[in-house]
């Protein structure tokens, strides 16, 4: 039992993410931004209200006599405290910094904070732990002194008041706007859910399509009938589709020809029982149809190994089991197991070229495939060879290493009538038999030769073995890629 199972990715949910996540990231943001908007907006009214405050009272600021008064009549004094949900304080100051009125512990600007005289400036600070906003200026007095005859001091008007307004309707604000965003995000999240939903239904439509199909069914599919971010996909279903149809066809193919060659086998193998079970049949007349029934059953064993060989072939693909191998080595087992089978034919088959020893013999390969390669190429030229005592065939296999180009060459070439260029590409096609020859064969030597060359990099070429000569033979020649000799494991015979 898995504890943590991994789900399948749905593409659906995933692009509901993407598109769902930096939405409620944002979210949280715009109500930060939200909330520093609503206090600058709540701060301007409020702030034209101390402005207003603050030149009242400097305009109740005299000079007698060369002394700075200050008197502030009640009314006015009412006004300032006019606000029961805020307190308001304010402060008069001299041109020495005497205190001429209002509240003696009400903090002063700072150096950086002084204005132009006549100027009204804002700030937030203290006062006695709590925070408040001041709206200052200076105001210009003409002011004598000993020092300084006839120069202008400026006197500090400032009046402050706490922030509770202020927060309230900064929080009014917050209220009035995300509110309505409690009913909006929802509804967004649903019209993204609902339009991603359309947008994903042409998928389940294709898949709809797709189910009804017939099992037989591999026609492409309509790339024109998707979006255009779909038409890809649908575009290699259809390569793939065409693949498989084009491999079902091959297997059909190969299915129908190879019942057709072992059919004329079994029926001879029939004809020849009936014939034998006849009454009156002589012991000669017995004897040749039990030679004919060997000889149909070793014709169906060969067709039937051979079809195997092929499929086993074809079914390696890169997955074979590859380790260095012996090409001359190999060549003389075969030639040394076919040397029965040519001598009852009259054929002289022999072997030349690099000898094992060579470094430049080896290659990475299959070593079954190898020998089945190169056994069938040795077959086929041994069943189309003609040979008489008079004039015996000649089959040579031969293996030349070019240790510059790392190239190792297997050729195999006959004395037989060859094959004409117009055949030439047909030969590879399994069951293909060149017309107007009786040699006994399935036509499927060749086609496992091309497949486990494929298999193993290699390519492959045929010509005349003998140019200008009547026959002229036929010479295959098989190249591969050759590698360095394999280093003797420590302590083996030299």
């Amino acid at each position: 039992m898995k504890i943590f199972q991994r789900e399948q990715r749905s593409l659906f949910g995933e692009i509901l993410d993407w598109m769902l996540t930096p939405l409620l990231l944002l979210w949280p943001i715009s109500l930060a931004l939200t909330w520093l908007v609503a206090q600058g907006i709540a701060n301007k009214p409020f702030d034209r209200a101390l402005e207003f405050n603050v030149q009242a009272l400097a305009q109740l600021i005299t000079v007698q006599n060369q002394q700075v008064h200050f008197n502030l009549p009640l009314p006015a004094r009412e006004i300032l405290r006019v606000d029961d949900s805020d307190e308001v304080f304010y402060q008069v100051r001299g041109v020495k910094g005497e205190l001429l009125s209002g509240e003696r512990d009400l903090p002063l600007p700072t150096d950086d904070d002084k204005g132009l005289p006549g100027e009204v400036r804002l700030r937030d600070d203290e006062l006695r732990g709590v925070a408040v906003r001041v709206a200052y200026t200076w105001v210009k007095l003409p002011i004598s002194t000993t020092a300084n005859a006839g120069t202008i001091q400026p006197a500090l008007v400032q009046v402050a008041e706490t922030r509770e307004k202020r927060s309230v309707l900064a929080t009014e604000i917050i209220k009035g706007v995300m509110l309505p965003q409690f009913v909006i995000l929802p509804l967004a999240v649903l019209l993204v859910w609902m339009a991603l939903a359309r947008g994903i239904k042409p998928l389940n439509l294709l898949e709809q399509r797709i189910r009804r199909r017939r099992p037989d069914d591999l026609s492409p599919l309509d790339d024109k009938a998707v979006p255009l971010e779909v038409a890809p996909l649908v575009q290699s279903v259809n390569d793939l589709l065409t693949r498989l149809n084009d491999s079902i066809a091959t297997q059909k193919r190969f299915l129908a020809d190879a019942a057709h060659q072992l059919k004329t086998p079994l029926a001879g193998l029939r004809m020849q029982a009936d014939l034998a079970q006849r009454e009156g049949t002589s012991t000669e007349d017995l004897k040749r149809s039990l030679q004919q029934i060997g000889r149909s059953s070793i014709r169906a064993t060969h067709t039937v190994n051979q079809l195997l060989a092929l499929a086993r072939a074809e079914s390696g693909g890169i997955h074979i089991a590859r380790q260095p191998c012996n090409l001359v080595q190999l060549t003389m087992d075969v030639v040394q197991d076919c040397l029965p089978r040519a001598m009852d034919k009259r054929i002289d088959l022999g072997f030349e070229g690099a000898e094992a020893h060579l470094p430049g013999v080896w290659l990475d390969g299959n070593p079954t495939l190898l020998q089945e390669l190169v056994r069938n190429l040795v077959d086929n030229a041994i069943n189309y060879t003609p040979s008489s005592a008079e004039r015996p065939g000649v089959v040579t296999a031969r293996v030349l290493a070019d240790t510059f180009g790392k190239v190792l060459l297997l050729q195999v070439e006959d004395s037989g009538p060859g094959i004409p260029e117009a055949e030439r590409e047909l030969v590879f096609q399994p069951f293909y038999r060149a017309l107007g020859n009786e040699a006994d064969g399935s036509g499927l030597g060749l086609p496992i030769v091309l497949e486990i060359a494929r298999q193993h990099g290699a390519t492959i070429t045929m010509e005349d073995a003998h140019p200008g000569q009547t026959p002229p033979g036929i010479c295959f020649s098989v190249r591969f890629n050759a590698r360095e000799a394999p280093v003797p494991e420590h302590g083996a015979a030299e």
